[in-house]
């Protein structure tokens, strides 16, 4: 005997409301994912550089944080992995943001497994959003598909496209992604 959750069932209107309410919101969004992927696309080596130093900065902002966090809290020696966690994010950051070649050999390969796992997530989607969005299914399936050809050139062309690909990679995927949105904003605002 199988039961469904209300919440599962009513997943399907839940998506198409939002989508309908939100239309024009989701529509910016996309537009502005397509802009900056086609930047990214026209000067990968300088999306790489900046994807890097971006990434670092993030680290660093966080591990500083979570120092001043730790040291707030005023019992170190039952927050060590705390301090352990934050040091890493502030030396990584560091590293980051003062070798972004460097750094870039490192991001790809983790560029490279998130982009195996949301091709897979995205392709999967596709096909349970099938009967919501029927006009529009079909992109977020294309998307999908485009992360996991994505992730196979990486791996093809690696470690001499490295230094450039990561740009390349994301402004591909920013650019596939944003025209999903924008295919699902279109069917929000046309009721599905």
């Amino acid at each position: 005997m199988t039961s469904t959750s209300p919440h599962v069932t009513s997943m399907p209107s839940a998506v198409r409301d939002v989508l309908r309410a939100h239309w024009k919101l989701f529509l910016f969004q996309g537009v502005v994912m397509i802009i900056l992927g086609i930047i990214a696309v026209a000067m990968p080596a300088a999306a790489t550089v900046a994807i890097d130093i971006y990434v670092g900065w993030l680290f660093l902002l966080s591990g500083i944080v979570g120092l001043v966090a730790m040291f707030s809290a005023g019992n170190l020696s039952t927050l060590l992995w705390t301090l352990v966690t934050a040091l890493l994010s502030v030396v990584v950051g560091v590293m980051l943001i003062w070798q972004p070649v460097a750094g870039a050999f490192s991001l790809t390969l983790v560029l490279t497994a998130f982009f195996i796992a949301e091709g897979i997530f995205q392709t999967v989607s596709s096909f349970s959003y099938r009967d919501v969005i029927p006009g529009s299914w079909g992109w977020l399936l294309a998307s999908g598909i485009s992360d996991l050809l994505l992730a196979g050139i990486i791996i093809w062309a690696w470690p001499t496209s490295a230094q450039w690909v990561l740009g390349l990679v994301v402004g591909v995927n920013l650019a596939t992604s944003g025209a999903a949105v924008v295919m699902m904003a279109i069917a929000g605002r046309d009721g599905g």
